[in-house]
């Protein structure tokens, strides 16, 4: 076990830090003029220099291959903080936290950037720890309780957490009704004319209101209302008003992340039968060492459709479905990751001839650069009909695969115009998708490409 006593210099870095949070401008200098030359820790009885600026740059793929390096850690965190990257900091610190429970050292430190980070709740946490180590001497109790009542007399936690979202987004689309290739579709047994228009647009607008509570130490509710507003230029089958609930719970359970949900909505289509749907289900995630993080989920959904003069045939597609998904992510570096999917899906409708089986697969590769963030995805999905539609085709039971390809680049405004986005929470998207259908039944067999753009905004409203 390791047991150090706890120095005048980390008290010294604790008060630094918390003062700075404070805008005390003597205490900014201080901090300052430490980023250039570096301090110091002991560890292990040893002193370890936490680099000042002109130290080498520390890499997160170093860290990933050498997370006990003790040393190589400390001064990742150290240059982490210096540019504001807090949650880098703290993950690290963390870690060797809970390789040597007993340093007093290590535990000042996280402190410090814990109130840089404006995190009371896990500041409050780690001077209780450092409150039982028997080496403090009354000094140091009584320095670390000043911290501690300055803390608690900000204002207690709040209970409750309120954000708002807003987005604007426009797509133009190639195939809007995924015309067949040949512009040839099957109807009751005939060949026919595929007459439909292909080329359009869409705008939508999109408001969500959101309130987080936590419950306990490692638990959280979330409940979130949205209202979707989407318009289409030519035609009207995209002309709807939407409403959703959803209401999430976050908690662990030994390793295992997870997150019960149920979700409401309701769709006003301008000139089609209103549509209903209720989901409900469980999604889980673990993590195995640094780099791999697996997921797994199940959900089932029942969807209603109303029945009305211009759609005499909607509630034919009311169908209840089952979900199963299982993912795996990959963190090659601090830059480029990956996730891989696969997944299964059963509906079951009022009418036979929509029951469908789906078999989905998928793989992304994701791209943190300085000059935004980058994903490629691509997909493949086989659906498997499991009756004849004599409407369309009397001979064959339809079965079909898709492969959809997508781009997306999303960059925050703020790095273009700060006086506009200082705190950089407006972002900018751009993306485009490109599917492939292949069918035994001609109506399925289409290309459709896709751009769109979008600006999204989310507020703190209680911060």
């Amino acid at each position: 076990m390791i047991k150090k006593k706890l120095t005048t210099g980390a008290v010294s870095l604790v008060l630094f830090s918390f003062f700075l949070v404070s805008f005390f401008l003597e205490t900014t200098s201080a901090i300052m003029a430490a980023d250039t030359s570096g301090s110091k820790i002991i560890v292990n009885g040893e002193e370890i220099l936490i680099p000042g600026s002109s130290e080498k740059n520390i890499t997160y793929l170093q860290i990933l291959q050498k997370p006990n390096d003790l040393d190589l850690n400390l001064k990742y965190a150290q240059q982490q903080g210096k540019i504001g990257n807090y949650k880098q900091t703290i993950a690290t610190l963390e870690r060797l936290n809970m390789i040597y429970p007993d340093n007093v050292e290590i535990k000042l430190y996280l402190l410090s950037v814990l109130v840089q980070a404006d995190s009371p709740n896990k500041a409050l946490t780690i001077i209780e720890d450092i409150k039982t180590s028997e080496d403090l001497t009354p000094e140091d109790v009584e320095t670390i309780n000043q911290i501690e009542t300055t803390l608690k007399e900000r204002g207690a936690p709040k209970l409750w957490n309120f954000y708002a979202d807003i987005s604007l987004g426009g797509v133009s689309n190639q195939n809007v009704n995924s015309v067949s290739k040949t512009r040839l579709q099957s109807s009751a047994d005939e060949v026919v004319g595929f007459n439909s228009a292909k080329y359009d647009k869409t705008y939508s607008e999109g408001l969500g209101l959101t309130a987080t509570r936590s419950l306990g130490e490692n638990s959280s509710l979330m409940i979130n209302a949205s209202f979707t507003d989407s318009e289409q230029r030519e035609e009207t089958a995209d002309d709807f008003e939407s409403y959703g609930l959803t209401i999430a719970l976050d908690t662990y359970l030994g390793n295992q992340s997870l997150s019960p949900y149920v979700m409401i909505s309701k769709t006003d289509y301008q000139d089609d039968a209103d549509g209903f749907s209720l989901m409900q289900g469980i999604g889980g995630s673990f993590s195995v060492g640094d780099q791999n993080s697996f997921s797994y989920g199940y959900s089932f959904s029942d969807s209603k459709n109303n029945k009305n003069s211009t759609d005499t045939t909607a509630n034919e597609t009311n169908a209840k479905g089952h979900g199963l998904s299982l993912g795996h992510d990959y963190v090659f570096n601090e830059i480029i990751s990956s996730s891989t999917g696969l997944g299964y899906s059963t509906s079951e409708a009022k009418v036979g001839t929509n029951d469908f089986e789906t078999y989905d697969l998928n793989f992304r590769l994701n791209f943190a650069l300085p000059l935004g963030y980058i994903s490629v995805g691509n997909g493949l999905s086989f659906n498997d009909y499991k009756n004849v539609d004599t409407s369309i085709n009397s001979n064959r039971i339809r079965s079909d695969v898709t492969n959809t390809f997508d781009l997306m680049f999303t960059k925050a405004i703020g790095d273009f115009f700060p006086t506009i986005d200082p705190d950089k929470s407006l972002f900018i998207s751009f993306s485009y998708e490109k599917i492939f259908s292949e069918a035994n039944i001609i109506n399925y067999d289409y290309i459709s490409d896709s751009f769109a753009v979008s600006l999204s905004k989310s507020f703190h409203l209680n911060k």
